[in-house]
């Protein structure tokens, strides 16, 4: 079993105290016709061409095997939730995108712990995994989901899986492997071309409240991500308290040690335990490597609408970050490039 980076430790942050069947068109008018919101907070980092094309050839198949699983932040070691995200908002929801066909099996058991998916339908698709490398040279592994966007190419992803906190230093080589299976690459590797968090993020030294990101991926053989793999929808100031799923790469034996994709489910909850948290959790906990997997609401035959990613974990409980103005701001700043 590969070895599990936490976040305090191999990523330097020990300092830290929303139908399938929908065209095209239609999801990108939604995507255009949504209300601008600017994202003055958002800060991320340019991949130059080349550096592109190096991080492609830099994931072997060795590289992929030895990264580390990064683990979702503890929610007691998290920084101090002094500065909630903003509660209200107006609602918007952006339309998955169809993908390739993939079959999609009857509905398995309610999953309240980490569960292989075998559900197929377009999350077997849009989910995937991300491997990039820090500063010191470190390599580690999160997930990520193909969110459906104006220039097709967008994944939401969280913030700890793109950025130092400590340092405001972006990580590098940083792609993305859609369907990722034991090793397999079934659509190829895509790289980043941009990063985006929240600045937010950052200056509170990793308030998991702005733990979200998203990143722009380069096309691959002269196609984007979404039209190879299609993208979930995803949405903004979205009602709570629902059933939700989610899905990541959870490195534990349990879990396939990373080399599969696993799904949770359950009925979201305040996150009640920790003074100004916007979270909402679940009780199922997914494990390192899981960190930036969707969560989604609206759920049917692989497809529904991103509300958050995978960031914090506190016992059986595992939380994401609700996405607002800020995120909905970042989103259509990563969506336009």
């Amino acid at each position: 079993m590969r070895r599990v980076a936490t976040l305090f430790s191999a990523l330097t942050l020990a300092t830290l105290s929303w139908t399938a069947g929908t065209t095209a068109h239609a999801a990108a008018h939604a995507v255009t016709s949504a209300p601008s919101h600017p994202a003055p907070s958002a800060q991320g980092t340019s991949v130059a061409t080349e550096e592109q094309r190096a991080a492609v050839r830099f994931w072997t198949a060795e590289r992929l095997r030895t990264a580390r699983d990064v683990t979702t932040l503890p929610a007691a070691r998290t920084a101090k939730l002094a500065d909630p995200a903003p509660a209200a908002g107006e609602r918007v929801a952006v339309p998955p995108l169809p993908g390739p066909t993939a079959p999609v099996s009857a509905p398995s058991p309610r999953a309240t712990s980490p569960t292989a998916w075998t559900g197929g339908g377009l999350i077997s698709t849009t989910a995937g995994k991300v491997f990039f490398q820090n500063a010191s040279g470190g390599t580690f592994a999160c997930s990520a989901t193909v969110a459906n966007s104006d220039n097709k190419s967008v994944v939401l992803t969280a913030g700890h899986c793109t950025v130092d906190a400590a340092t405001g230093t972006g990580y590098r080589n940083w792609v993305f492997i859609p369907g990722y299976n034991n090793g397999n690459r079934p659509y190829g590797t895509f790289a980043a071309r941009r990063l985006f968090w929240d600045a937010q993020y950052v200056s509170t030294r990793g308030n998991a409240n702005w733990d979200y990101a998203f990143a722009v991926m380069n096309t691959l053989n002269g196609r984007t991500l979404a039209d190879t793999v299609g993208a979930q929808g995803i949405a903004f100031n979205s009602q709570t308290g629902r059933h939700v799923h989610s899905f990541g790469y959870g490195g534990s034996a349990a879990e396939g040690n990373g080399e599969r994709l696993n799904h949770c489910e359950g009925n979201e909850f305040a996150d009640a335990g920790r003074p100004g948290s916007t979270m909402w959790g679940i009780d199922c906990v997914q494990t390192g490597g899981s960190s930036g997997g969707g969560f989604l609401a609206d759920f049917s035959g692989g497809a529904g609408y991103l509300i958050g990613n995978i960031s914090v974990s506190a016992g059986t409980n595992e939380y994401h970050p609700t996405l607002g103005n800020a995120a909905l701001g970042l989103y259509q700043q990563a969506g336009a490039v």
